[in-house]
C-alpha cells in the first residue's frame, strides 16, 4: 500500500461515514506493528468502534492490545473527556465557593461546547506531548466522519485566532475559561498538522460517487488550511468475477464508472484500491487479509437466503406514518448506512400521498439535492448549514443585544461572537425551529452521524434544564426535548446495515436515547444483500452473514422494522427513491 510507504509519525484516516476508515486504520496499525514498529491507534470519533474490531474494551486511556505486540489504542471518549475537563475547572474551587455558584458553573459546563473543547484538548495534547508519543513510532488517528473532522482540524487555527483577536467575554465563558493557557499547545498542533514530514492525510472512500465527491471536497478544504500531504484509498472495490450475477455485474459496473469519473484533483494524489472481502473486518485474522487481493470465485457456496429474510417493506412504515398529517421524523444512525437515502425516500412517499413535507439535514456532509436530483409537489428541501446558521445568529444578537450598546460595546460583542462555540448555539436554535415547524406538517430530518447527533441532543437537554430552572416547577412550558420525548409528535427511525458494527452502533444509540426519555419508533435495515438474493459466491457469503444480524435486530431491538434490499443502481432521483417504498 502506497499510503504506508515511508509513513511519517502521524497518519490521519478521514472520509465520509461508513467507508471503512476504522477497518483501514486498524489494518494499517496491524501492518506497521508486523514491521516491528510501535504504534498508537487513536479514535477521535464520538461513535468509535475500534474496541469492537479488536474485541476488547479500550476507553479514554492508552491501552495495550495483548494480541498484537507493539500496538496500543486510545478512544477519546467525549463524555469522559468532558467530565475530566469540568473537574479540572471546578475541582480547585469546590469547598471554596457557595453551592449555588458551583451549580451555576457546572450548568455552564454541561453543554456540547464543553464536550467539543474537551475532546479537542485530548487531540491536540497527543500532537504536541512528546513525552507521551515518544514511546511510539507512529500515531494513527481514526477520525470522525468528514464534516466533523474538518472542523476538528480547523479548530487549532480557530482557537488560536480567537485567543489572539478576542477582546470581549466569551459567549461560552465556562467552557472557554481554560483556553488561554492552551495557546502554545494549539500553535504546536497547527505546526504538526501542516508539516508533511510529520503528518499524512489518508482520504478513504468507497467506489461510489457521493463518497468520492466528499473526499474531493475534503482534499481542497484540508489543503487550504495547510494539510497538503494527502493519499487516497478506495475501500471495498468489488473484484471482477467469472459469474453471471446481474446484481454483482451492476454493482461492479457502477463502481468502475464512478472510479473512471474520479475528480481531477484526486487523480494527482497517490492512490490505492482495497478489494471487498467476503467477511466483515472484525478480529485480527480478518484485518490481516484486508490489504491482500480478493479471489471472489474462491468463496465457498452458501445457501440461498430467500427463506430467511422477513418480508418487511419500507412502504409499510410509510403507510403507518401517513395516518397522521404532521409530525417530526428523524432518521438516525452510524455514518454511511444510508440515512440520507432513507430520509429522502420517506419524504418522497409522504409527499406523493398528498402531505406537505419539509426534508432537511443536520449533517454537514449530506447532500439532499444530489440524492433527490429533482423536485416534487408538496416537498420542500433545506439544510441546517452551520456557517449560515452561525452568521444569522450573530446578526440577530448584534441587532438585538447590540442595539443599546455604544461602539465599543458592539465591538466587544462582535468579538465575543467569534467564539467557535457560537456555532453550537446557532445550530441548536435552527434545529429547534425545525422541531416547532413539525406541529403544522411533516418534517423529515436526515441527521448527522450518531456521535454528533448526540452532541446536538445534549444541547437540547441543556436548554431544557435551563428553561425548567428559570420557569420553576409549577410553570407550563414545552421545550424541544419534550417534543422529542413525545411519541405522538416525534418518530425516531434508526437506520442500520445487517452488519455487526452498524447494528451495535444503532443499539447503543437506542440505549442513549432511551436514557434521555426518547423512544425510537422503528428500525430500517438498509442495503441488505440477503433481501436482494445475489448468486455471486462472494456476495452470497456476505448475504449469509446477515442472517444472524437480522435475527438479533428483530428479537432484541425492535418489533417495528423494514428491510430494504441492495439495489442494482444507486437510489438517486425521485423514481429510484420511490422504488425503495
Amino acid at each position: 500500500m502506497k499510503f504506508l510507504d515511508d509513513a511519517p509519525r502521524f497518519l490521519f484516516f478521514t472520509g465520509k461515514g461508513g467507508v471503512g476508515k476504522t477497518s483501514i486504520a486498524c489494518a494499517s496499525a496491524l501492518a506497521l506493528t508486523r514491521e516491528g514498529k510501535k504504534v498508537l491507534l487513536v479514535s477521535t470519533d464520538p461513535a468509535s468502534n475500534v474496541g469492537q474490531v479488536f474485541g476488547l474494551t479500550i476507553g479514554n486511556t492508552i491501552t495495550e492490545v495483548p494480541a498484537v505486540p507493539g500496538l496500543s489504542a486510545l478512544e477519546i471518549d467525549p463524555e469522559q473527556a468532558a467530565d475530566a475537563y469540568r473537574e479540572r475547572i471546578i475541582g480547585p474551587v469546590r469547598g471554596l465557593l457557595p453551592e449555588k455558584e458551583l451549580a451555576s458553573i457546572t450548568e455552564q459546563l454541561s453543554g456540547s461546547c464543553t464536550t467539543e473543547i474537551a475532546s479537542f484538548n485530548e487531540f491536540t495534547d497527543l500532537l504536541t506531548d512528546d513525552e507521551t508519543i515518544s514511546a511510539f513510532d507512529h500515531v494513527l488517528f481514526d477520525t470522525a466522519p468528514t464534516g466533523h473532522t474538518i472542523r476538528l482540524l480547523q479548530l487549532p487555527g480557530s482557537w488560536t485566532d480567537f485567543l489572539d483577536d478576542g477582546k470581549g467575554d466569551a459567549s461560552c465563558l465556562g467552557p472557554l475559561s481554560g483556553l488561554e493557557k492552551q495557546r502554545t499547545v494549539y500553535a504546536g498542533a497547527v505546526d504538526a498538522l501542516a508539516d508533511p514530514q510529520r503528518t499524512r492525510l489518508v482520504l478513504v472512500a468507497r467506489p461510489q460517487r457521493s463518497p468520492l465527491a466528499e473526499i474531493a471536497r475534503t482534499h481542497t478544504e484540508l489543503a487550504d488550511i495547510g494539510l497538503a500531504n494527502q493519499y487516497v484509498v478506495i475501500n471495498g472495490v468489488l473484484p471482477a468475477a467469472d459469474d453471471d450475477d446481474e446484481l454483482a455485474a451492476a454493482i461492479r459496473g457502477r463502481e468502475q464508472a464512478a472510479l473512471a469519473d474520479l475528480p481531477a484533483e484526486l487523480r494527482a494524489l497517490p492512490f490505492d484500491e482495497v478489494d471487498l472481502k467476503a467477511t466483515n473486518m472484525v478480529g485480527i485474522d480478518a484485518l490481516g487479509t484486508l490489504f491482500t487481493a480478493a479471489n471472489p470465485d474462491a468463496a465457498p457456496a452458501q445457501p440461498d437466503s430467500s427463506d430467511t429474510v422477513p418480508n418487511a417493506p419500507l412502504g409499510a412504515l410509510v403507510d403507518e406514518l401517513a395516518t397522521d398529517d404532521h409530525g417530526l421524523i428523524m432518521c438516525m444512525g452510524k455514518g454511511g448506512v444510508g440515512k440520507t437515502t432513507i430520509a429522502a425516500a420517506i419524504a418522497v412517499a409522504l409527499a406523493e400521498r398528498g402531505h406537505q413535507v419539509h426534508l432537511t439535514t443536520t449533517d454537514p456532509a449530506a447532500h439532499l439535492t444530489d440524492t433527490l436530483a429533482g423536485t416534487l409537489d408538496n416537498l420542500t428541501v433545506s439544510r441546517i448549514d452551520p456557517a449560515e446558521a452561525t452568521a444569522a445568529y450573530r446578526d440577530r444578537v448584534l441587532s438585538s443585544k447590540g442595539a443599546a450598546l455604544d461602539d465599543q460595546g458592539r465591538a466587544n460583542l462582535a468579538e465575543d461572537l467569534k467564539s467557535p462555540c457560537t456555532e453550537e448555539v446557532a445550530v441548536f436554535q435552527a434545529f429547534s425551529r425545525v422541531i416547532h415547524e413539525s406541529r403544522r406538517h411533516f418534517v423529515v430530518v436526515d441527521t448527522a452521524p450518531t456521535g454528533h447527533t448526540l452532541l446536538l441532543l445534549d444541547a437540547t437537554g441543556s436548554y431544557h434544564r435551563e428553561i425548567a430552572r428559570q420557569m420553576g416547577e409549577n410553570a407550563n412550558f414545552t421545550t424541544p426535548l419534550m417534543r422529542l420525548q413525545n411519541p405522538d409528535e416525534t418518530k425516531i427511525v434508526l437506520v442500520t446495515l445487517a452488519e455487526t458494527t452498524p447494528r451495535l452502533e444503532a443499539a447503543g444509540l437506542q440505549a442513549d436515547l432511551e436514557r434521555a426519555g426518547i423512544h425510537p419508533w422503528a428500525w430500517v435495515v438498509n442495503n441488505s444483500l440477503a433481501a436482494a438474493h445475489p448468486t455471486s459466491p462472494l456476495l452470497r457469503r456476505r448475504a449469509a452473514a446477515e442472517a444472524t444480524e437480522l435475527d438479533t435486530i428483530i428479537a432484541e431491538h425492535s418489533d417495528r422494522y423494514a428491510i430494504v434490499p441492495m439495489m442494482p443502481t444507486e437510489p438517486v432521483g425521485i423514481n429510484a427513491l420511490r422504488a425503495l417504498t
